[in-house]
């Protein structure tokens, strides 16, 4: 029996063969047999109830008793346990990830049956029936809170070291508390990895719908930014070509080929965006405002040259010129514009309308609009985003670095 027993400490490996469950991932399917009792659950369960063969010397034991009620009751009993052992790992396994499922009751039934029939295995198999006290430490384990666990294993081993010494006839089984400890300590560090695991897969998940999330974000934040401000010079663009489509047929025919590369490039950023390699630079956005402002007949001013504009934050510069850019022809309805650049800012202003007496109206917009992802882009630079009346009377947006 001894030799026998010492090797119960196995079944403590892997009880359910899940060391690694499997949880489904956003965006992507559970792999076939990563929850229930399917597929590799299965193969955990059935890996599990292979232990049970240990079972067998309380089974010899009570069939090599002598006829009689005590050992029908025996047998029985060792049959039961085997059956509610397995359960017990079934049922476990099923929960697995989300244990309030099962209320702690029913576990503490689950090892009150079990002891029970241990009781009802002694009857014949004498001693060879404290093999039970082994898979129950592993069910109080793998099944309970960890103290609790404590406590039952505790009680375990003082039942499994006491009994035979107090019963007439028994045999006692020096090794049966230790048997007992280092089964319940395999289970225990099972049920930790196999916990660690199942965390770690939702934080994988977490993850990659936060990455998924982000890249929406940005995604809606550049599209936002490139059709507004294209849409906007095609719009200019297409109302000067007919103002002077009577006037200058010539220059409205400039007008309308220079809408239609408007259109192409837009469709080319876009795409670029999704793409993921979409970047603009300060000197193009620039240039690019100097022709569209004047076009649409404002006075402009803008800097010749960005040398002293450090290249980390050129592309966040370039995008503070052409959502101010944008602003100014769809809302100020000026007659100027300025714009300074220099080694820590930008500054978009000019005569228009201006905030109307709210000089925080700008920053309040609606999520979504071009303030808003312009103050995303320049938080990411460590930069701050100011709106407010301009000294020409009208708008300012400001970024500046500090």
């Amino acid at each position: 029996m001894n030799a026998v027993s010492t090797d119960l400490a196995p079944i403590a490996a892997d009880p359910l063969g899940a060391a690694h469950p499997q949880v489904p991932v956003a965006g992507r399917p559970a792999e076939p047999g990563a929850t229930g009792p399917s597929g590799r659950g299965r193969f955990g369960v059935l890996y599990g109830a292979i232990w049970l063969v240990y079972l067998s010397y309380p089974l010899t034991s009570a069939w090599s008793a002598e006829p009689g009620w005590r050992r029908v009751v025996s047998l029985l009993s060792t049959v039961l346990f085997a059956a509610v052992f397995v359960a017990a790992l079934v049922a476990r396994r099923r929960t697995r990830g989300h244990p309030a499922r099962v209320p702690t009751v029913w576990w503490w039934a689950t090892l009150a049956v079990e002891l029970l029939l241990v009781v009802g295995m002694g009857l014949a198999a004498d001693e060879s029936a404290l093999t039970g006290l082994v898979f129950m430490a592993v069910t109080a384990v793998f099944v309970l809170p960890g103290r609790s666990a404590l406590v039952v294993v505790a009680a375990l081993v003082l039942l499994g070291e006491a009994v035979p010494r107090l019963l007439t006839g028994w045999d006692s089984i020096d090794s049966i508390g230790v048997q007992i400890v280092l089964a319940s300590a395999a289970i225990f560090g099972f049920t930790q990895l196999m916990s660690r695991n199942v965390e770690l897969a939702r934080a994988r998940g977490e993850l990659a719908d936060l990455a998924v999330a982000r890249e929406r974000e940005r995604i809606a934040r550049d599209v936002h930014d490139l059709l507004g401000h294209s849409l906007t010079v095609i719009t200019v663009k297409a109302e000067l070509a007919g103002r002077l489509l009577e006037v200058d047929r010539a220059r409205a025919a400039q007008e309308v080929a220079d809408v239609e590369a408007l259109a192409r490039g837009a469709l080319a950023d876009v795409r670029a965006t999704v793409a993921g390699f979409r970047a603009i630079g300060l000197a193009g956005e620039l240039a690019s405002a100097r022709a569209v402002l004047t076009a649409a007949g404002l006075e402009v001013s803008t800097p010749t040259a960005v040398d002293a504009v450090p290249e980390s934050l050129r592309t966040l510069f370039a995008w503070v010129v052409r959502e101010g850019v944008t602003n100014v022809l769809r809302h100020a309805d000026a007659r100027r514009c300025e714009i300074t650049v220099d080694a820590r800012a930008v500054v978009v202003a000019d005569d228009g309308h201006g905030p109307s007496g709210r000089p925080q109206a700008a920053a309040q917009a609606v999520p979504g609009s071009g303030l808003v992802g312009l103050r995303e882009r320049a938080a990411a630079a460590g930069a701050s985003v100011q709106v407010g009346r301009s000294a020409l009377g009208g708008f300012e947006l400001r970024v500046q670095v500090p």
